[in-house]
């Protein structure tokens, strides 16, 4: 029960973070730019995360710790960089698929990690959601269009780097308060939008003029959400499988644009949703399996 209780928060946290594409559109739409928007997101998200801080259970931590929280918080930010530099040269359904290779690459990172190899329930969750993810992209429908090579590299980094934050955020924090941990992930986040575009951030993401009202979307969907989720989560789940349940983002990114956005969803989009909830599930069956299991006996 545990392990599920756990695997739930980083759903939970994924599908936030799902949710966050469709408030970026309307962001786009009325007028502003992904460095406006970004920064606003983890201006506000450390802001209110601070604002809970007198209350909070606090402990001290190391220099060494420190620096791995806000490593952690960069890898998260410079993802939501990367994809949008690979949005911007590339289809929105090539841009996701290459985002979503972080789930074997998650994978892969723990098997370096632990030094052995993936369970085979792993191996076949991540091919299901490899197959669901080109599904519910809607690449198969989203007919022929000019590929730019920079665009697959930025959007397999961003692959790469959502990978690192979903495995260094289970090690990272152990024993370390969850709202302190998420204060120093969300820090490390803006230090590093701030380095890629600090006069934006300073003039654009401060301003009161209808900007707060995307950059508080933000902040609770992009940032607080998915990082104390995570952070709850993410150091009770090998990194494998926080990886896995992380692919729900797909399927909340989907399910939010047919409602907030109004657009239409495919029958091939609602097969290929199937198949990442398929993959999502296999591990914790086998996670269940595997427990009642140890108790019978």
């Amino acid at each position: 029960m545990g392990n599920l209780k756990y695997s739930l928060f980083i759903f939970l946290g994924a599908c936030s973070y799902g949710i966050l594409a469709s408030i970026v559109k309307l962001g786009l739409q009325a007028g502003y730019s992904v460095p406006e928007l970004t920064g606003s997101q983890y201006l506000f998200g450390l802001l209110l995360l601070l604002l809970s801080f007198p209350f909070i259970k606090k402990t001290k931590i190391t220099l060494k710790q420190t620096a791995a929280l806000l490593l952690t918080g960069a890898s998260l930010s410079l993802t939501g960089i990367l994809y949008g530099m690979s949005l911007d040269r590339n289809p929105a359904s090539i841009a996701v698929v290459l985002l979503f290779q972080f789930t074997w690459i998650g994978i892969l990172l723990e098997a370096l990690y632990e030094k052995k190899m993936p369970s085979k329930a792993k191996i076949i969750s991540s091919i299901l959601l490899i197959i669901g993810t080109v599904f519910a992209s809607n690449l198969i429908n989203s007919g022929s269009h000019p590929i730019q090579a920079e665009g697959l590299i930025y959007g397999l980094l961003s692959a790469v780097t959502f990978a690192v934050f979903i495995f260094a955020s289970g090690k990272a924090g152990k024993g370390i308060p969850t709202i302190q941990m998420s204060i120093f992930i969300t820090f490390g986040g803006l230090l590093l939008i701030a380095a890629f575009s600090g006069p934006v951030l300073i003039s654009g993401g401060i301003q009161l003029e209808g900007l707060w009202k995307f950059g508080l979307l933000m902040a609770l969907f992009g940032a607080i959400f998915p990082i104390v989720f995570f952070a709850i989560g993410s150091p009770h789940l090998d990194s494998g499988l926080a990886t896995i349940v992380g692919s729900a983002e797909l399927p909340a990114a989907v399910a939010a644009a047919m409602l907030i956005l109004g657009e239409r969803i495919s029958e091939a989009q609602t097969f290929g949703i199937v198949l990442i909830l398929i993959g999502i599930s296999i591990p914790q069956f086998t996670l269940k399996k595997a427990a009642k299991n140890r108790f019978s006996t």
